[in-house]
């Protein structure tokens, strides 16, 4: 049983390997990121019956309606976000916690809110199990930002949204970026917005890309 573990382990820290390789080759440089994602264990994260799946670069249903991001989506938005390694991050969509287990490699603080009870009790679980302590997980609105912990230096948004929602443009510190997919249901935009240091606004659109919906009071209402 000893041997057959360790083989399984082996096994998985080769599929990751190959996933960071893959990620890498698709244009993701920064080695900050890669080398996250190549500590966080993917597999555990998702139900036990897709974890076979864990290092496909593929999203993957993780229940409630929601869904595992796709690494390499995962990769391109956190390196947008140009993390340094002191910052507070403000995470919309806890999800399966993987985002918010990758960030927690590459920035002081992570908040993270998370609006389906099931799935903010079992990501406050996982991140527990994989002794993380730089993230806490919050049950409410995400579109409405958490002004309380704010501002932060850098926001993601995980779900797709009809445009940024205002309360998390105001939440955004001076020199900090937002990253997130803004557009229709069916389509969104990745896009960066960096408030400069005297306030200014800067908008940047990264390329097309499809998530759930960002459901919220400034978001899109659930169906």
């Amino acid at each position: 049983m000893e041997r057959s573990a360790q083989a399984r382990g082996d096994r998985t820290v080769r599929a990751r390997r190959r996933m960071v390789e893959r990620i890498a080759k698709g244009g993701v440089r920064c080695e900050r990121v890669l080398r996250a994602l190549d500590t966080v264990p993917r597999h555990l994260l998702l139900p036990e019956a897709l974890d076979h799946r864990a290092y496909e670069i593929s999203s993957l249903p993780i229940g409630e309606g929601q869904t595992i991001s796709s690494p390499d989506i995962v990769a391109a938005m956190t390196e947008a976000l140009q993390l340094m390694g002191d910052e507070t991050v403000l995470e919309i969509g806890t999800g399966s916690a993987y985002q918010a287990a990758v960030l927690s490699k590459l920035a002081a603080r992570v908040v993270s809110i998370e609006r389906v009870p099931l799935l903010a009790t079992r990501a406050r679980s996982a991140l527990d199990k994989l002794g993380v302590s730089n993230v806490v997980v919050h049950l409410g609105d995400g579109t409405r930002g958490r002004p309380a912990d704010g501002p932060y230096d850098a926001i993601i948004v995980t779900a797709g949204g009809h445009e940024v929602p205002q309360p998390l443009i105001d939440q955004l510190a001076p020199g900090g970026r937002l990253v997130g997919p803004f557009g229709s249901r069916d389509t969104q935009q990745l896009v960066r917005i960096t408030r400069g240091e005297q306030g200014a606004l800067k908008r940047e659109e990264l390329g097309v890309c499809l998530f759930v919906p960002l459901v919220g009071e400034h978001g899109w209402d659930a169906k």
